[in-house]
């Protein structure tokens, strides 16, 4: 599972003396953590560990966001270095192409024709693409296909 492999990394980024990488796989390491506290369960699935890594990612996204409003430069690009440490556990993203193939297979299969039909769509849409794919990138997309 996820949560030991991120433990042996822990180590290694200890050995190696990587602060930035060391501190990030630890708050990552409690948010899994704490995600099983949550659940009243000893393992997370894939799904959920994927989920609690996601929600971290965005929060990186999130604060770069905000101090480069801020001009925090400094702060902005220590999130972003985080951000691609903690995108090696994510799913790698997947193109255009496949996307649109997905939304315009959803469209089909679930006869979408207005935005009021959005909701069903991302739903059926978010469960082929399994992380693959931003929420925000694809509703862009399927608003983009029904108007």
């Amino acid at each position: 599972m996820l949560l030991e492999e991120i433990k042996k990394q822990i180590t290694e980024a200890m050995k190696a003396r990587d602060e930035l990488r060391l501190s990030t796989l630890k708050m990552l390491s409690a948010a899994l953590t704490n995600a099983e506290i949550e659940k009243k369960r000893e393992k997370l699935t894939e799904d959920e560990e994927l989920k609690v890594v996601k929600s971290e990612a965005k929060k990186r996204k999130d604060a770069i966001v905000l101090y480069r409003q801020g001009g925090a430069e400094d702060k902005a690009k220590k999130e972003e270095k985080e951000l691609k440490i903690l995108q090696e556990f994510l799913p790698e993203e997947m193109s255009d192409e496949e996307l649109v193939g997905i939304v315009e297979e959803v469209l089909k299969e679930t006869k979408a024709s207005s935005v009021a039909d959005m909701g069903r769509v991302m739903g059926a849409v978010m469960g082929k693409v399994k992380g693959q794919a931003d929420g925000g990138r694809v509703g862009m997309l399927v608003r983009e296909k029904l108007k």
